[in-house]
């Protein structure tokens, strides 16, 4: 299992959780960061040998990128290709994760999710690993999140809702968990399977930045 973190956002983690992590999720100046950060971040990634892997989103730095612009698939073709130009103009770019609306729109969306295989071109694509589906494909990576709250569905409970951020305590139990059963528990206390390649930590999650070192612990004895 690989730790995945979401990075070059602003909120200055970079630092504090690149010794302990395998992928860095850069952002790449549009929903969040600036081609400074972006720089900064990839010289910390190659220091540690951590791969470097594209954050595209929409253009809404307002909302942070968490809200759904309702764009035409050649549009979002067009923003994620530049997205990912810009950040491989500094390093090579090993895979691209979608961020926030984006990423939600293209697992519920064909068209989006084409889309992005567009702009991406032979990059891996990292989406969300689903309840009881067994990826194979080369070209996927999927992913579990460390941090937030699951729905019996196998989606994440909306941002909105009463305990979708998990604290310290509560990521730890969910890392535990996955890692020894291949389960995480949901809103109403149930458990549901997933199969994840790697697992995020949000870097907008003060208590999943505190606890990097304790997950990768975790993982590493797993």
């Amino acid at each position: 299992m690989k730790l995945n973190c979401d990075l070059g956002e602003g909120f200055a983690c970079e630092g504090a959780v690149m010794p302990f992590i395998d992928q860095a999720n850069i952002a790449c100046g549009v929903h969040a960061g600036s081609m400074e950060l972006m720089r900064e971040t990839v010289i910390l990634a190659q220091e540690y040998k951590v791969s470097i892997g594209a954050h595209p989103g929409y253009p809404d730095r307002k909302n942070f990128g968490r809200v759904s612009l309702g764009s035409t698939p050649e549009q979002i073709t067009d923003w994620v290709t530049e997205q990912v130009a810009t950040l491989a103009s500094l390093a090579p770019v090993d895979y691209v994760k979608p961020h926030g609306a984006l990423y939600q729109d293209m697992m519920s969306s064909a068209e989006i999710l084409a889309a992005i295989r567009c702009a991406i071109g032979d990059r891996p694509l990292m989406i969300q690993a689903q309840p009881g589906v067994m990826n194979d494909d080369s070209q996927v990576l999927t992913e579990a999140f460390a941090d937030r709250r699951y729905t019996d569905a196998g989606g994440l409970l909306s941002r909105g809702q009463t305990g979708s951020l998990l604290n310290a305590e509560e990521i730890e139990e969910q890392v535990y968990i996955l890692m020894n059963s291949g389960e995480v528990k949901t809103d109403s206390g149930r458990r549901i399977r997933i199969k994840a390649d790697s697992l995020c930590v949000h870097g907008d999650n003060h208590d999943g930045i505190r606890s990097i070192k304790k997950l990768r612990a975790i993982i590493n004895n797993g």
